[in-house]
């Protein structure tokens, strides 16, 4: 009796722990399915925006001021009275111009003095090697001898140079625009003595604000505009894009003007015009985006664009900024839907819900 009712709880103890199990493999199967219907019909809800076609005025302007193209202050290297003045104030000098004589006497009898212990050096020297030959002398005598005509040509090399530098000689070519000196003037290391400048082409420095700034590189050709020539158009091209910002957040923007009439002057007020129309009331039709559609920052050039409820990744090429809208010069198509929000839930082929 006890033998089967020990039996029985047995049987009965499968069947219970067979249920459990059925019921557990039951539930989970449940929640698998209930979990990949999830799944299927998860989508993220995104914001979007249509890439179109608008009127957007690309007029922008920068004033700024004409400097020359080479401006440089000569200073004398040696002292010594300023025997001859050849130049005057106004003319014009190239390069390797004398522009001015420093008395050369004491030179002269320095160089004069010079030459003479070089050459007696050298008769010296060439008497000591063929004594060596000889075994006349030691090898410590010839070396001697050696450095002695060593040192006298580098004392003739030296006073031929400080007598070369009595000629004060242009080192670029230029307008003489202020003269320090005349005949009888003393100078010194470092005492001005002329600035020259050239301006057959000037420098014209402006100031760029960082919305504008990306659109441009060295090398673009601009219009520049005067007040002095308001109905003449002269032609520049970008020479310089500072690289940092000033504490105005602007960058300095340099362009180089010809100017080989000579109508400008330095100093004078210029007007950069970075766009084709003369028109700040005129716009023209861009294809654009708004810039949140931009995935990672504008450098990425990487945007959504929906399709049939799933989003795609597209690289895409971008053009100028206009703030809140970048140009877009290919990769997209007119009536385009692209993420404006939401992008850092997405993957490629996400599927989303466009929230309206």
């Amino acid at each position: 009796m006890k033998t089967k009712n020990i039996i029985i709880i047995a049987v009965l103890l499968i069947l219970v722990g067979g249920g459990v199990a059925t019921v557990i493999n039951n539930k989970k199967k449940s929640q698998e399915e209930i979990q990949l219907v999830v799944q299927t019909n998860a989508s993220i809800a995104v914001s979007v925006a249509q890439a179109q076609f608008e009127n957007i005025s690309t007029y922008y302007v920068a004033n700024g001021t004409f400097e020359p193209f080479q401006e440089l202050n000569f200073s004398s290297e040696i002292s010594g009275k300023i025997a001859q003045v050849l130049v005057d104030k106004g003319s014009y000098v190239h390069v390797g111009q004398t522009l001015a004589i420093i008395q050369q006497d004491q030179r002269n009898i320095g160089l004069s003095t010079a030459q003479a212990s070089y050459q007696n050096a050298l008769v010296d020297n060439q008497r000591y090697e063929n004594a060596f030959k000889t075994g006349g002398i030691t090898k410590q005598q010839l070396d001697m001898s050696r450095l002695q005509l060593k040192n006298a040509k580098a004392q003739f090399d030296l006073a031929k140079i400080n007598l070369g530098d009595t000629n004060v000689k242009a080192t670029i070519d230029g307008i003489v625009n202020a003269k320090y000196i005349e005949p009888g003037s003393v100078v010194g290391p470092g005492t001005p003595l002329f600035e020259i400048v050239n301006v057959s082409s000037l420098k014209l420095k402006v100031e760029v604000d960082e919305n504008h700034i990306i659109n441009m590189k060295t090398g673009d050709v601009i219009k520049v505009k005067t007040s002095v020539f308001p109905d003449k158009t002269f032609v520049g091209k970008i020479t310089f894009i500072a690289p940092k910002a000033r504490m105005s957040l602007n960058f300095p923007v340099e362009i180089q003007v010809s100017n080989s009439q000579n109508e400008l002057k330095a100093g004078m007020y210029g007007t950069a015009v970075f766009s084709d129309s003369e028109d700040e009331s005129e716009k023209k039709p861009v294809f654009v985006i708004p810039r949140d559609a931009f995935v990672g920052g504008l450098e990425n050039n990487q945007v959504f664009v929906v399709k049939n409820d799933i989003a795609k990744l597209i690289k895409v090429v971008s053009g100028r900024n206009f703030g809140d809208k970048i140009e877009i010069l290919s990769g997209l198509k007119a009536s385009d839907i692209v993420v404006t929000s939401g992008q850092i839930n997405l993957s490629d082929d996400a599927k989303v819900t466009i929230l309206k």
